[in-house]
């Protein structure tokens, strides 16, 4: 592990570089930087999911160890190389995702992003963990970037698509349809 600091702010940035895990600086707004902080954000938003109180402890501990595995991904975007996230954490979230989704009932509308408040923060994180995928995949249009990352963040969106469902429900909300038909009926 690298050196801790003991002061938050260095001004080695004051000139819109950051350093990377290799010791290696880059621009602030660089395609790895982005993929990296937005991980970030996504892990902080899981963290507003788990600040509701209601959030049974089973997907409580659930999502205690994504955002683990989170901080550990977004390592491996910051060290260019660096490997942390495996096929195994991807297929443990694929089990999850069957776990919580065979017993919902099955989807025939698309469903608005609400449902309660814990569902509702779920959808956010599910939104936040879809623009890491996507700044991911831009990084590696760029650079190296190993498969797993990609494939745990496209899972990752689907567990919390789900889990915004069993949420949702356990709130007594249940689920908001989509009324596509709204612009057709008459005033």
């Amino acid at each position: 592990m690298g050196h801790r600091l003991s002061r938050i702010y260095t001004r080695t940035g004051d000139d819109g570089s950051t350093g990377l895990g290799d010791g290696s600086r880059t621009g602030k707004d660089s395609a790895r930087v982005n993929a990296y902080g937005t991980v970030d954000e996504a892990n902080s938003a899981i963290g507003v999911v788990l600040a509701v109180p209601s959030v049974a402890q089973d997907i409580r501990e659930l999502l205690t160890t994504v955002q683990h595995q989170l901080f550990d991904l977004g390592g491996e975007l910051c060290i260019p190389g660096h490997a942390a996230i495996t096929a195994q954490d991807v297929a443990a979230l694929e089990r999850q995702l069957d776990h919580y989704n065979d017993p919902l009932p099955p989807l025939k509308d698309f469903i608005l992003p609400a449902g309660g408040e814990a569902a509702a923060r779920c959808h956010l994180a599910r939104t936040i963990v879809r623009r890491a995928e996507r700044e991911t995949v831009a990084l590696a249009r760029l650079e190296t970037v190993r498969a797993e990352p990609i494939h745990y963040l496209n899972r990752l969106s689907d567990l919390l698509f789900v889990l915004a469902r069993v949420l949702a429900r356990a709130e007594g909300a249940g689920e908001v349809l989509w009324n596509h038909q709204r612009r057709h009926a008459a005033p």
